[in-house]
């Protein structure tokens, strides 16, 4: 990067440092101002999203409304319906010792904040926090992916016609670009993308004690055990993981279905996917060359080592496209099965025992989402129980992410924080505890030194009581 392109990073920073001081005092009504442009904007620039994400990912029309454009008028129009509410101090309760004060939590803007968002969702993932990081009050500084070089540049055209850029500014760029915005002390960073790059992200938030929120990855597994509705089933996992291509963070990674099952499942899923992805124009396209050959590397792997093709495996580098993809005898040693495939490749498994499924899973790294198919109410409560993941549905996949009122994240290795709503809001939100105190005598200055018989007989009566 030259000497130029570091030195507006760093002015732009400047500037949003002193900018996120003047917006401590911002009003409810200019925070719900700043959102009601931004969703008009979307709304009267439409098109102009869908042809931006189709020529990143060959993406449907329909496909981006409902991923993308639906998911951020959602968020912007619950924020702004609920917005009051959530800028109110939240009264603490007291206990006795605490007679004659006033205790509440006050919601103020964390400052300075840095958005980098992925290329999978590239207008959700970038403007869903931005509408938390106005909400709750903040300056903010968008680094899209350059991988999604069109909807990149399209955000930037949006930023810049709606807001000063000490307010919303957009970075350009890559690597270097993400580097240098890194090194400098944000209040919050607010990063979207792999665990190993996540990683990163945290080390650099740590040199000037930042806050995060990383929203990752990792491998989601999906359960379909002897209990489920196995067209049911098969019509909502073929939906969860070949959308976007099998490019969604919280798609079905792979599937563990009971032995007695297995053949009936294939048979629906190959009967669901052709009936909702078989026509080019209900399917997105791979990223990028890059991506494609990791993909064809995945499958090739686990196909040397022994996984059988039940359909799909069509491979276009030309135009970058992979059908979706069912393996099935997939050994644990694959690659496949170590790393987050994010495509359009789904191995499955089969198991005998509920318990085979529950040490498989937590074999692994924590997953970001977890799925199970079952009418067995004992079945998923084990599930639930026994493993931890970020996110859980029953007899669904992918659809919680939409739902308004649920904290969205993973754990540990799939992410740190929450997203979305309220949770957005309190993520770029410093919680401050406030406590008043009354004037004169209080129940504090009762064990004030020097103490007494009576002051340790009062503390001894705190200790055994209170």
């Amino acid at each position: 990067m030259d000497t130029l392109a570091q030195s507006h990073i760093r002015e732009l920073f400047e500037n949003s440092k002193k900018k996120s001081v003047e917006l401590r005092t911002s009003t409810l009504a200019q925070r719900r101002a700043k959102l009601k442009k931004l969703e008009d904007w979307i709304l009267v620039n439409r098109a102009e999203i869908h042809m931006a994400v189709y020529r990143d990912l060959q993406k449907p029309t329909q496909e981006t409304d409902i991923t993308e454009v639906f998911v951020v008028l959602s968020e912007i129009r619950k924020a702004r319906k609920n917005l009051r509410s959530w800028m109110m101090p939240e009264r603490a309760a007291n206990s006795i010792v605490f007679i004659g004060t006033k205790a509440e939590s006050y919601p103020e803007p964390k400052g300075a904040c840095l958005i980098i968002s992925p290329w999978n969702y590239p207008f959700q993932l970038a403007i869903a926090p931005l509408v938390s990081a106005i909400a709750a009050g903040n300056s903010v500084i968008i680094k899209p992916s350059e991988y999604s070089e069109n909807t990149s540049a399209l955000i930037k055209k949006m930023c810049d016609e709606l807001f000063d850029e000490s307010d919303v500014g957009v970075v350009l760029g890559a690597v270097d670009e993400s580097s240098e915005l890194l090194s400098l002390p944000f209040d919050h960073i607010f990063f979207t993308g792999s665990p190993t790059v996540g990683k990163i992200v945290m080390e650099a938030a740590a040199k000037h004690l930042a806050s995060v929120t990383l929203e990752l990855g990792g491998k989601s597994p999906t359960i379909v055990d002897q209990t489920a509705n196995i067209k049911d089933a098969a019509t909502k996992i073929s939906w969860g993981k070949w959308l976007n291509a099998g490019q969604v963070c919280i798609a079905p990674d792979y599937l563990l279905v009971h032995e007695s099952v297995k053949n009936e499942l294939i048979e629906e899923l190959v009967i669901q996917s052709t009936k909702i992805y078989g026509e080019e124009e209900n399917y997105a396209a791979i990223i990028s060359r890059e991506h494609h050959n990791r993909i064809n590397d995945l499958m090739a792997d686990a196909v040397e080592k022994g996984a059988d093709l039940e359909f799909g495996g069509k491979s276009e580098r030309a135009n970058l496209r992979f059908s979706p993809t069912l393996l099935s005898n997939v050994s644990h040693s694959t690659r496949i099965m170590q790393e987050e495939i994010f495509g359009p490749i789904l191995p499955l498994i089969t198991y005998q025992e509920l318990d085979e499924v529950v040490e498989i899973i937590n074999g692994k790294e924590k997953a970001l989402a977890l799925y199970i198919f079952s009418r067995n109410k004992s079945n998923i409560r084990k599930i639930q129980k026994e493993t931890s993941s970020g996110m859980m549905a029953i007899n669904e996949t992918v659809l919680q992410f939409g739902h308004p009122n649920l904290p969205i994240g993973g754990v540990n290795n799939s992410g740190i924080g929450k997203a979305h709503g309220y949770h957005g809001f309190l993520a770029f939100s410093n919680q401050k505890a406030i406590l008043k105190q009354r004037i004169g005598w209080t129940v504090a200055k009762t064990v004030y030194p020097p103490f007494s018989k009576l002051k340790n007989f009062i503390i001894d009566f705190m200790i055994k009581y209170f």
